[in-house]
């Protein structure tokens, strides 16, 4: 397995722009990856084409900076355009094995799974690593299905493959995960509506090196 697919994912950072400008965005972006997020998921569900190329293309010249592996959200041209690691599916997204076959072998592909089916047939098609959740009810979709620890742990020793738990993650609930087969979480709002998204992002990996029993990454 090459370094690429042996990233971090720890702490896993996935991107929302509502209501912040782009210099704001860009910023907030910057200041985790100071404070030491193993990767970054940009999502951009309302950008048309070109947008999406040149907010992926800043950020990667961030995350680059701090050896941060980029991931895009559900566009593999965009991935592709931008030289990113790789993308995170959807099951409502192209299939992973296609995405698979238009990436090749060496880059990232993450895919969201909520049942051990779902995991199952992901880590069949090729996916590297699974986002599993949400965990909590989370404000960044209208509609939340939420997802037992017990389910994340099932499909983590099934399916073998590194296990990210998303879905309204923040210091204060992240407990629940302490003795779960998770190698990581992912969080959006914790981070991306901080004022202090360095600080939040420390917090946060502390919290997770000193309790989590899987964390280690991929």
């Amino acid at each position: 397995m090459n370094s690429v697919k042996r990233s971090d994912l720890t702490l896993y950072l996935v991107t929302d722009s509502t209501g912040m400008i782009e210099s704001e965005f860009l910023r907030t972006v910057e200041r985790a990856c100071e404070g030491g997020v193993t990767m970054v998921q940009l999502r951009e569900k309302d950008k048309g084409g070109l947008d999406h190329l040149n907010l992926a293309l800043k950020v990667k010249s961030i995350t680059d900076r701090f050896g941060v592996p980029l991931i895009i959200d559900d566009r593999i041209d965009i991935a592709m355009a931008a030289d990113a690691s790789g993308v995170h599916l959807g099951q409502s997204d192209i299939p992973v094995r296609f995405a698979r076959r238009i990436l090749g072998k060496d880059k990232i592909i993450g895919a969201s799974a909520k049942t051990i089916a779902q995991a199952e047939k992901a880590k069949d098609e090729g996916a590297d690593y699974l986002g599993v959740g949400a965990i909590y009810p989370t404000t960044t979709k209208v509609v939340t299905v939420i997802t037992e620890v017990s389910t994340l742990n099932d499909i983590a020793v099934r399916t073998g493959l590194p296990v990210v738990a998303i879905g309204g993650l923040n210091a204060s609930n992240i407990h629940v995960l302490y003795e779960s087969m998770a190698d990581g979480i992912a969080v959006v709002s914790a981070v991306m509506k901080s004022k202090d998204p360095c600080g939040t992002v420390r917090s946060l990996k502390e919290q997770i090196l000193k309790n989590f029993k899987s964390k280690t990454g991929c």
